[in-house]
């Protein structure tokens, strides 16, 4: 039986790298993201045309993009019952959206962008797992679903001028360290990867809203002295996705180059 995933943020970055990562190991892909701009956020999201080129490279019978918003439980809701009825159930879902905004102190970030930092990168999460988990427990036993998020080094490493973005990120932990002793028992687990600083979209604006040159500045922090790739946390994504993590749940894993050290 080919086992079915629901990958969130999906035009680019972790996303995307996820989506190619379990295509790879014999998944199918419904591959969600906004694929557009938000007015409350000050630089460019995917588009639609990131999220066909990644259907046109992995191929259509093995990936399905669907445009929706994290925020909305109804989209949300509606990709799952997709899943379900294109490919039977679902077995893994994985809340990779993410979004940036900050850098002036926390209590002088305009409400909006407080506010859509926070609905993304942890009310999406909420959002997906509140959709999501049902379906992966409508599976027969004995099941070995998978709800997996994306949280970062920023849960437990205060970044100034992006307060909202740690607090929604330390909220991403507690939630799946929640989730993973609510779902004790069923078959069902829940995982997050806690990444460091990684060549995506979000980092380039991490810099930008630092002053900072470009985005290979934080490489320095890293004790690897680089910047990680998008494929590199995917990896561990398609891992914790996969039969070998039986034996977690509630983890959150660093894959942050030592940043956290």
């Amino acid at each position: 039986m080919t086992r079915v995933a629901l990958v969130t943020g999906a035009a680019r970055g972790i996303g995307a790298a996820t989506v190619r990562a379990l295509v790879a190991d014999g998944w199918s892909v419904l591959a969600l993201d906004l694929a557009a701009d938000d007015p409350a956020l000050p630089y460019p999201l995917g588009r639609r045309a990131d999220l066909d080129a990644l259907v046109g490279e992995l191929g259509p019978d093995r990936v399905h993009a669907v445009v929706a918003d994290v925020r909305d439980q109804a989209g949300l809701d509606a990709a799952v019952a997709e899943a379900e009825s294109r490919y039977g159930g679902l077995d893994a879902a994985i809340a990779a959206a993410g979004a940036m905004a900050g850098g002036v102190p926390a209590w002088e970030v305009p409400v909006g962008q407080e506010q859509a930092v926070l609905a993304v990168n942890l009310g999406g999460v909420l959002n997906l797992a509140r959709a999501a988990i049902p379906a992966l427990l409508r599976r027969p036993e004995p099941r070995a679903g998978r709800f997996l998020a994306v949280a970062s080094t920023a849960a437990t490493r205060g970044l100034p001028m992006l307060a909202a973005y740690c607090a929604a990120k330390a909220g991403v932990a507690g939630l799946i360290r929640a989730l993973g002793v609510e779902l004790g028992g069923t078959g069902v687990t829940a995982n997050a990867v806690s990444p460091g600083s990684t060549d995506t979209a979000i980092l380039a604006e991490s810099a930008r809203l630092y002053g900072l040159p470009s985005a290979q500045a934080f490489a320095a922090q890293q004790p690897l002295g680089r910047l990680l790739e998008p494929a590199e946390v995917a990896a561990v994504l398609a891992f914790l996705a996969g039969p070998a993590s039986g034996a977690m749940t509630g983890a959150v894993v660093p894959v942050d180059g030592g940043l956290a050290l």
